[in-house]
Formats: structure tokens, C-alpha cells, sequence
């Protein structure tokens, strides 16, 4: 599932990671914003170092309405997909839609930063971690030598989960730091409607660490997109 000439700051603190949902909710409840509006104030930020303190100041100026997000708000049945709304060199935007049962793997950012708002409906967010498999399934049992994401001799893996929160749309903004970097995302609504959320990486993220819950295994695998600006891609992309 999706992250300088201009310094990126690695700034995060106690408040910034996913599972603290209510870090940031704004106090007023600012105009409907456009898309345009939107991407504009982002790219002003690319002028000085981006912090997470820096976007999660902006959102509730700018956060783009339901209305605004419909063109990108596409769908499909076969698994909940990723809507390219904007990306440079250090911002990528996403809508990213979901219907019920639609789920993401155990996936890391890639070391990027990123914030998620919901639009319209709910998801079950679950902070995770990686931790060691039994020593007699690896082939190397010097805990030293055990790294999960880049390690080369094993990569049999299982997960822990830390904590688990549902999100709905209600102006919070979820924030992935490189503290609590590891989550899934699940929509486990059971009515007709699907659910709607908003992604920002800084910086895009191309691929990321999945974990596939039948091997037991991590891998790295690209991220791809549904759609680019509206129009729903031919192949993956």
C-alpha cells in the first residue's frame, strides 16, 4: 500500500504517530477547500523545510471537501485502490478508496513521512511491528544479524500488534512518523457505502516493505495506482 535540495527535515515527536488518531483536530471549521487550493498551499511549504508540525498546521485551512475529492473518489471490486491527485519531488497526494472488506497488507512507508484524514466513512487503522521468528527458523541465530527489512538471509518474520483505533471523518489527522512506521488499514464497515481517505507523503513513496500473512514473509513490492488526475489507468501503474 505508498514518503533535497530543500533540507526534509526528520522531525517528529510523542504526538506524531498513527495511533494517537486525535493529534491534531482542528478548532475551527474553516471554508470548503478546492483541490487547487489544496495542492497550492502544499507546494508553498516546499519553500522552507516540511515538518510534520507544518502540515498538520495547514490542514484545517485547507483540507479539500468531499465535493472537491468526488472526480477522484474511483472504485474498484477487486481490491480498494490508490488515486493519484498530485505528486512532485516531495509530495504525493492520494485518495485512496475502500470497500467493505477491502483491507491493505502489513506494510511499512518506506522511511517517509505521511499524514491520512478520512473523507467519508470509517477504517480500522492497527499500529504494528516486526518481530523475530523462532531461531530455528532462520539461518541466523545471532539476534545481530537479524534485520527484517533488509536483511538477505531471512526474511520469515511475524508481527505484533500494538494498538488499534478506527478512524472516521471527523478533521483528525493520523500521522506516520519513522517512530511507528508499520500499520494495515482495514475497512470493516458492513453497510453498502465505501469509505474515503486522504493520503500526503513527503516524500512519495514508490515501494514499501508488505508483509504476506500465508508465507509469513516480508517483501518489498511497488505500490501502483488506480488512477492519475481523475482517469482510471488502462494497467497498473
Amino acid at each position: 500500500m505508498a514518503i533535497l535540495s530543500i533540507m526534509l527535515i526528520d522531525i517528529y515527536d510523542a504526538t506524531a504517530s498513527l495511533h494517537q488518531m486525535s493529534a491534531h483536530s482542528p478548532a475551527t471549521h474553516p471554508l470548503p477547500s478546492s483541490v487547487g487550493d489544496f495542492i497550492a498551499a502544499l507546494r508553498e511549504l516546499e519553500t522552507s523545510p516540511i515538518t510534520t508540525t507544518r502540515v498538520l498546521d495547514l490542514l484545517p485551512q485547507v483540507r479539500p471537501s468531499a465535493e472537491a475529492l468526488a472526480p477522484y473518489m474511483l472504485w474498484s471490486s477487486d481490491r480498494y485502490t490508490r488515486n493519484l491527485i498530485y505528486r512532485d519531488q516531495f509530495f504525493e497526494v492520494l485518495a485512496l478508496c475502500w470497500l467493505p472488506g477491502q483491507k491493505t497488507a502489513v506494510h511499512t512507508h518506506d522511511g517517509q513521512l505521511g499524514w491520512v484524514t478520512m473523507v467519508q466513512g470509517e477504517l480500522d487503522c492497527r499500529d504494528y511491528r516486526f518481530v523475530r521468528p523462532p531461531l530455528e527458523e532462520t539461518s541466523s541465530p545471532d539476534e545481530s544479524q537479524f534485520r527484517p527489512y533488509f536483511s538477505a538471509r531471512t526474511r520469515r518474520v511475524e508481527v505484533e500488534l500494538l494498538a488499534s483505533t478506527i478512524c472516521v471523518a471527523d478533521g483528525s489527522v493520523a500521522v506516520v512518523d519513522r517512530r511507528q512506521t508499520t500499520h494495515q488499514i482495514a475497512n470493516r464497515e458492513h453497510s453498502k457505502h465505501g469509505s474515503v481517505s486522504l493520503h500526503i507523503y513527503s516524500k512519495p513513496i514508490d515501494r514499501c516493505v508488505q508483509f504476506d500473512e500465508t508465507s509469513r514473509c516480508w517483501e518489498r513490492r511497488p505500490l501502483r495506482y488506480h488512477s492519475r488526475n481523475g482517469v482510471v489507468l488502462g494497467h497498473a501503474a
